[in-house]
């Protein structure tokens, strides 16, 4: 089987968990024998273009005709069984779904967040989940707010480009949602159910589980979205010491904050920005994992980290985390207000009785984007992390294993090159 992988990579000062899960799928199918053609661009490349170059970029979103004419000539020299899209912005374009398929190659999507529909790809604004978006012909509010880039004109670049591509990206043969929330968000956009296959990212296998650490790890990038600030002010609500050590990782615009608070209580610890070793010790020194987004967080990848190392997870209600914990109940579409999509969850999972507003799923517990709700849930997660390690693993290993994960990519892409659904 041969595949084509398309990927607009994100700047490296920019750290991308979505770079990370392309180059690691990529050697987890060359791994498994398919072979793979790798159509990279990189957001570094754009300082070094040359000026006739870089006069294209506004319309590269749109249409980018260098891309194009490279993939084509890919396309006709290796007649590939399939292209994989990942990221096409700004330098590949969605035109490339068109290109495939003027080739008679049928084109895989993984939607890695929601830029079918928001320009900024987050649904979050002003410190707030929203959703004005939704439903429009043009993305006019995104325009207004400079949601892309904090630019009005590079938001009305990208709000055009959507709009143009909205019928490119209706044709697309099958889209991977990374969770059932964003399958529920393609459903909303018109996506019909047969081309939608849910299938989440992996992470390699760290081996058997180190014992038990103490106290909550929280690694994401420091900014609004992630929730470090809901975290510190619902942290500051047990006396110091209370809760054993809060670890702190990652760097962004929110760093400020976390500093100012390890330097005011000795029980919260800035690890910085960590290598794959330092996620690894930060994460066996813990007992639970801390997600704390405000937005509808698609996939976030510490959690799969924390689950193959045994370790369950706190999060919040929104977006993919509730699946990712194995929360049990029904998922409701991204949108949903926090309180309504935590109460949705809470109570599942069975065993001892919840706290009224944290739900319990398989492999973690959620709550409602609040600092009261999730101050309530600490001591609750400190309490039950032993009794949730053994099942955090097995969520792991029958889930999100690479092996378990990479067989169900290439089922994907052998029943598409069979049964080809071009439009």
């Amino acid at each position: 089987m041969r595949i084509v992988v398309a990927h607009n990579r994100y700047r490296e000062a920019q750290p991308s968990g979505e770079n990370t899960i392309v180059d690691s799928e990529i050697a987890q199918l060359t791994a498994a024998g398919v072979e793979v053609l790798p159509f990279i661009r990189s957001s570094d490349e754009i300082p070094s273009m040359s000026k006739s170059a870089k006069a294209l970029l506004p319309i590269s979103p749109i249409w980018a005709p260098r891309a194009q004419h490279d993939l084509s000539r890919l396309l006709t020299e290796h007649r590939p069984d399939v292209l994989h899209l990942h990221n096409p912005y700004p330098l590949i374009s969605p035109w490339v779904v068109r290109t495939a398929h003027r080739h008679g190659v049928p084109v895989v999507q993984t939607v890695h967040n929601y830029r079918q529909v928001c320009s900024s790809g987050i649904y979050f604004r002003d410190g707030v989940i929203c959703q004005d978006c939704k439903g429009r012909a043009l993305g006019v509010p995104a325009i207004r707010h400079r949601c892309y880039r904090d630019s009005a004109v590079q938001s009305a670049l990208m709000a055009t480009t959507l709009a143009v591509h909205r019928g490119t990206w209706r044709s697309v043969d099958r889209y991977i949602a990374l969770t059932s929330a964003i399958a529920d968000h393609l459903r909303d956009y018109g996506i019909p159910d047969e081309r939608i296959v849910v299938k989440p990212n992996s992470v390699p296998d760290p081996g058997r589980p180190a014992p038990l650490g103490d106290g909550f790890l929280y690694m994401a990038r420091l900014s609004p979205e992630k929730g470090v600030d809901l975290l510190l002010d619902a942290w500051r609500r047990h006396p110091v010491g209370a809760l054993g050590t809060l670890r702190i990782a990652g760097d962004g615009e929110l760093r400020h904050l976390v500093e100012a608070a390890a330097a005011e209580r000795p029980d919260v610890v800035y690890l910085g920005q960590l290598d794959r070793a330092g996620v690894q010790a930060a994460v066996e020194a813990s007992a639970v994992v801390i997600a704390a987004a405000m937005w509808h967080d698609v996939l976030p990848t510490v959690i799969i980290e924390a689950l193959a190392s045994g370790r369950p997870v706190l999060g919040t209600a929104l977006g993919g985390i509730p699946y990712l914990v194995g929360a049990d109940a029904p998922h409701e579409p991204a949108g949903t207000g926090p309180a309504e999509n935590a109460s949705a969850v809470a109570g599942g999972g069975g065993g001892s009785p919840m706290p009224a507003g944290i739900g319990l799923g398989e492999a973690g517990w959620v709550v409602a984007p609040e600092p009261a709700a999730l101050a309530a849930a600490l001591p609750v997660a400190r309490a039950g992390a032993s009794g949730l390690t053994v099942a955090a693993r097995a969520r792991y290993e029958r889930t999100f294993h690479p092996d378990v994960v990479t067989k169900q990519l290439i089922d994907i892409y052998a029943g598409l090159a069979r049964t080809p659904n071009h439009v």
